[in-house]
């Protein structure tokens, strides 16, 4: 046999693309050629695969080696085609059996004394393998339970090359050896705190359940201490539970950023980045390998930035164009990798430097300019894509201290979420959408379900005065919807809409 065949899966960004391995041996100068637009560890590959194959007791043809993966023009990252590449090239010597080779798709990074070692996107890449037709997939031993998280696909943990070898029908002993372990998986999500433990922030909890029935963005603003933080650690709990689809797009995300993945959550993830966190490890990035950022790891859950107004302002920005479009692309020189971010965006920030602007008994010792400049670092254009802007108090000692708890319990707060959601859902069962903060801006004023005028008055007069930007008139809409959803009435009247207006901005029309 002069020419073998296996698969391997490139991966640029969460979409897979199955790629082809071909190993040709021709009487050349002897060498070992890797060509298919490969990157330096890809290119590295050659050595890997000549010292693996000798440790695992097979052998390499003397001539010349040329392994081509193809399609040419894909840039292909990273050490996880080793084990494709072992294989078509130990294949040419005739060895192993060329269909059974031909119809498995190859995943892992060989290490020099023949082991298979665990790479990172093995979720995504088995999901992209499954789509193109295939049922099975030899996986590195620590990514095994990953792996079987596709449903369909008959998977092979292999520890060394030769047991691969073996399994295509190869004559080789296989020794025990301890495999290679990933990594210790993070324990299961536990539940979030229960929301009955807030005291003395009745608004702010019925701004978290509107947001949370909504899919709407919220920005807290206050001083140190009231809360803020506390608030937001508990939104994750009155949300949904994810389905089985939507926990395997959080998982495929968690496998790309190299977190070791066993199970499926479906509790929304909650990513909190630092306040010096910078754009790239917001939106995502890297020069070879795009690694996902915070709004990646996000997705389908909250992001959450404390202390906003100390985030860089081109950071911020960032965020922008995925909170309207819900995905990201990073563009690189030859490749351009694509990322869902379909997250909820919280952010929380104090009235000035000191945090002590508006407090009463306070004392605020920073100049006026300050305090402008400050409030002026979440931009305009970011804080019109926010639909909730609630100021938070801090809690007065009597009821600090008073033993009542708050009436509202995360159990009773997810309830009425689920509720609402369900209204949601079946209104907008014909259309593209499932959450009203998802429902487009036009359909909702000019579409069959647009608000009378009588209703929608002030939030008309709200536009012509300025107060509002169309997307934030939009936005006030889509508010009003939720705000309906949540008191159980078909189409949203004044009382829903003027919560809704004045959540938003505090605008009394």
């Amino acid at each position: 046999m002069r020419t073998a065949r296996t698969w391997a899966v490139a991966l640029t960004g969460v979409d897979g693309h199955l790629v082809e391995i071909e190993a040709d041996v021709s009487n050349q100068t002897p060498g070992f050629k890797i060509v298919g637009l490969p990157d330096k560890a890809l290119g590295e590959a050659a050595q890997r695969v000549h010292n693996a194959v000798t440790n695992a007791q097979l052998e390499l043809t003397r001539r010349r080696l040329t392994v081509n993966l193809s399609p040419a023009s894909l840039p292909k990252h990273g050490s996880g085609f080793d084990l494709g590449i072992a294989i078509s090239a130990v294949a040419t010597g005739g060895v192993l059996d060329a269909a059974s080779i031909a119809r498995t798709v190859h995943i892992g990074e060989l290490g020099l004394d023949g082991r298979v070692r665990p790479v990172a996107g093995v979720l995504p890449a088995v999901f992209a393998a499954a789509r193109a037709g295939f049922d099975r997939v030899v996986v590195p031993y620590a990514n095994e339970a990953e792996a079987r998280l596709v449903p369909g696909m008959e998977v092979r943990a292999a520890t060394t090359l030769a047991e691969v070898a073996m399994w295509h029908g190869a004559d080789v002993a296989v020794a025990e050896v301890e495999p290679v372990d990933a990594e210790t998986p993070p324990a299961p999500s536990t539940d979030p705190p229960d929301l009955a433990d807030v005291v003395g922030q009745e608004e702010a909890v019925d701004a978290m359940i509107a947001a949370a029935a909504g899919g709407h963005h919220l920005l807290m603003s206050g001083p140190p201490g009231a809360g803020k933080t506390m608030l937001a650690r508990r939104l994750p709990g009155i949300l949904p539970r994810l389905t089985d689809d939507e926990a395997l797009e959080v998982a495929s995300v968690r496998s790309l950023s190299g977190a070791a993945v066993t199970v499926l959550d479906d509790l929304p993830p909650l990513e909190a980045p630092h306040h010096s966190a910078s754009v790239a490890a917001l939106v995502g990035g890297g020069s070879r390998t795009v690694r996902p950022g915070a709004i990646v790891r996000a997705h389908r859950g909250i992001l959450f930035l404390d202390e906003a107004a100390e985030f860089s302002r081109v950071a911020l920005d960032a965020l922008r164009q995925p909170l309207e479009s819900g995905s990201i692309e990073i563009d690189r020189a030859g490749f351009r990798a694509r990322f869902p971010a379909r997250f909820q965006l919280v952010l929380a920030t104090n009235p000035c430097p000191c945090g002590n602007y508006g407090v009463r008994g306070a004392e605020c010792i920073c100049p006026p300019v300050a305090i402008r400049r400050y409030a002026a670092r979440l931009s305009g254009p970011l804080r019109d894509r926010i639909d909730i802007d609630l100021q938070v108090a801090r809690v007065s000692a009597s009821r600090a201290t008073s033993s009542r708890r708050s009436g509202v319990s995360t159990a009773d707060a997810a309830a009425r979420v689920s509720a609402a959601r369900t209204r949601a859902a079946e209104r907008w069962a014909k259309t593209p959408w499932r959450r009203n903060g998802e429902v487009s801006g036009a359909w909702l004023r000019q579409g069959e379900l647009r608000l009378p005028r009588g209703v929608r008055a002030p939030l008309d007069r709200a536009l012509e005065r300025g107060q509002l930007t169309l997307r934030g008139y939009d936005r006030v809409l889509r508010l009003a919807w939720t705000m309906a959803d949540l008191s159980g009435v078909d189409m949203p009247g004044v009382d829903e809409l003027g919560r809704a207006l004045f959540l938003k901005r505090g605008l009394i029309a």
